[in-house]
């Protein structure tokens, strides 16, 4: 049956980004369709996702973890390996945001948004990836952005690291397809989430964006459930090293 093809009984999913947002609705989402979760989370203390997941009648745990601290990424996931076994699907959401001029834009900033929404994201496809080669199966969903096609602005370290996570994408599907390891990401459009907060204050500017997006709306985090099952369950199997556009019509236009 086609239904079949979406099915993740049996699977887990490790989820970074997973307290809120896009991360958290993917790690819902993925648990509706039958994976037990992994979430890495700085905040242990914060049981919200893995209480909207067990709630679904699937396995969660949290595993503390920060993705600023790059050494600690690696141990973390051999850690996993051993406690949990296989692992079938890696999404990498985490990310953070910081805005300024470019001519001001400090050299902290640069280095921490590229630290987590870049070198962590390499690090655990690296690790994880490893781990799905030898077992000749793997799904990695990266979250890109309209900013891996586009530059912004008063976001160069953003735009940096979205644009890098799309060729990374392309690059490591280049040499996994192979071994039946999928990459492939998703790239949401506006979307109501923290990291645009300042963009939804500034009513001028969140109007010029609505009114470009041809589905007259900005996004939720729940439009995110149904791209991530896909790529992560069976019925992607032939879909290597493409960047998926969740963005209302935004590029189309």
């Amino acid at each position: 049956m086609i239904v079949d093809l979406f099915d993740l009984n049996g699977k887990t999913a490790i989820v970074t980004g997973g307290t809120r947002g896009i991360g958290k609705f993917i790690a819902i989402g993925l648990a509706e369709a039958g994976a037990d979760i992994v979430l890495l989370q700085r905040n242990v203390n914060d049981t919200g996702t893995k209480e909207a997941i067990e709630s679904t009648g699937k396995k969660a745990f949290i595993v503390e973890s920060d993705m600023s601290n790059l050494k600690q990424i690696r141990r973390v996931v051999a850690n996993i390996i051993h406690e949990y076994g296989e692992i079938h699907i890696l999404v990498n959401s985490a990310g953070i945001q910081r805005r300024s001029p470019a001519v001001d834009f400090s050299e902290k900033d640069w280095d921490e948004v590229i630290d987590i929404n870049l070198k962590s994201v390499w690090i655990l496809c690296q690790e994880i990836g490893k781990h799905m080669v030898e077992n000749r199966e793997g799904k990695i969903i990266n979250i890109a952005s309209l900013t891996s096609f586009q530059g912004g602005v008063f976001i160069p370290a953003y735009a940096s690291a979205k644009g890098a996570i799309a060729q990374l994408t392309k690059a490591l599907s280049n040499e996994w397809a192979k071994y039946n390891v999928n990459v492939n990401a998703i790239a949401p459009g506006y979307i109501e989430t923290d990291l645009n907060t300042a963009l939804l204050n500034d009513s001028d500017r969140s109007k010029q964006i609505l009114d470009r997006i041809p589905a007259e709306r900005w996004g939720h985090p729940e439009d995110f459930k149904g791209s991530a099952i896909f790529l992560a369950s069976d019925s992607s199997k032939y879909v290597h090293g493409h960047i998926l556009l969740v963005d209302g019509g935004w590029m189309g236009r």
